[in-house]
């Protein structure tokens, strides 16, 4: 006996295909939602704890911001105090700086060259006078520039030629010259001096006459 299936069994195995491929996108969109759900949390609760850590720096940064404003308000004060103990101590210093003005220009001018008049604004000094010549004009601008601590960058103003009567048949040309120079506070013509000891020794300090002129 022959047996005729005319049940629609490819309708039905196609049909359980289709459900099975339902079921399994279901469950697997499920899982992914799970595990975004998932990642979602760990990430905020990531994001929590940084936030968390960046209020902490931020308390830190501000108390320590406010240290340092306390730290710069000393600092100033200190550089205040410093500042006016250092014009304190130029003025005590400088109370003898005319007597070694006079004592060092004495000893640098050469031979042949004379002051004729000196006027000093603050640490300026401007000097006249005259010279037998030329070179002894640039003589003493090589010793008031290099052999003494109290006087710095001397300038030579103007030099003009011009006579001098000695009697009134004795008329001599003479080099008639104006220069300025700066005279140093008595600290850093100590600090000079401290500087020339540390380089060439105590004895050849010694040896040198500006030395002497910086004690009091």
């Amino acid at each position: 006996m022959i047996l005729i299936n005319l049940l629609p069994h490819r309708e039905a195995a196609r049909k359980m295909r289709r459900d099975v491929f339902n079921v399994s996108l279901a469950a697997a969109f499920f899982v992914g939602l799970l595990i975004a759900a998932g990642i979602y949390l760990w990430f905020q609760g990531r994001i929590a704890d940084q936030q968390s850590q960046n209020r902490v720096l931020q308390t830190e940064i501000k108390r320590l911001e406010s240290q340092i404003k306390d730290i710069a308000t000393l600092e100033s004060e200190i550089a205040g105090l410093r500042a006016r103990q250092q014009a304190v101590e130029d003025l005590q210093s400088d109370r003898n700086v005319p007597v070694h003005l006079m004592t060092e220009l004495a000893r640098q001018l050469p031979d042949g060259v004379y002051i004729a008049s000196m006027r000093q604004e603050n640490q300026n000094v401007t000097l006249q006078g005259f010279a037998q010549s030329n070179e002894r004009v640039s003589e003493l601008l090589r010793n008031l520039a290099k052999n003494t601590p109290w006087f710095s960058r001397p300038e030579l103003i103007e030099i003009v030629s011009g006579t001098v009567a000695l009697t009134p048949r004795d008329v001599k040309r003479v080099s008639n010259f104006t220069m300025r120079v700066q005279l140093m506070r008595a600290s850093e013509a100590e600090k000079a001096v401290a500087v020339v000891v540390g380089a060439t020794g105590p004895a050849a300090a010694a040896a040198a006459p500006a030395s002497a002129a910086v004690k009091k």
